[in-house]
């Protein structure tokens, strides 16, 4: 996989976690390992400038995903997964660190970039959660995602509950 992860939000973030935890899930969601994906980390006024732009909403978000090749994961009979762009995941550390505090699980800021770069994902492969069976079905996914890459790294502790809006 050819991940970038790009911080221009002027905060602190686990880059190397949000980089593994990509991969994970790719790899997870059987994307071909030559597919590429971009993480850019903003902060809230930038956040909030593509918020208004592309979803006609205000204030800033915590997660955005803008899909390139609109890859699917592959089905079991498929002998090879397409290989493409996936396309771009804009995270906001500034609403993901109060996203983290108000959670029913209160986790750190980087728990919560971790979560929603899998959720950013599962939106680049069409994934969704505006239906009560979508959202089912995305946030289970989701939450298996992270509770699998948790157990690979041996973090304990409960995993961040979901949280994204």
């Amino acid at each position: 996989m050819s991940i970038d992860v790009n911080n221009e939000s002027g905060t602190e973030v686990d880059e190397q976690a949000i980089l593994d935890i990509a991969r994970y899930a790719l790899a997870r969601m059987r994307i071909h390992p030559l597919s590429e994906l971009s993480v850019i980390v903003v902060d809230a006024d930038a956040m909030e400038q593509l918020h208004i732009q592309w979803m006609d909403l205000p204030g800033p978000t915590d997660v955005m995903s803008f899909p390139m090749d609109e890859l699917r994961p592959p089905s079991k009979d498929d002998d090879e997964p397409p290989q493409g762009l996936l396309g771009d995941i804009v995270l906001c550390p500034e609403v993901a660190e109060r996203q983290g505090k108000e959670a029913d699980t209160q986790h750190s800021m980087d728990e919560e970039l971790q979560l929603l770069t899998v959720h950013g994902v599962l939106h680049l492969l069409g994934y969704d959660h505006e239906e009560p069976d979508e959202k089912a079905e995305m946030f289970g996914l989701q939450a298996a995602i992270v509770d699998g890459w948790r157990a690979e790294k041996g973090l304990t502790g409960p995993s961040p509950a979901p949280t994204v809006s």
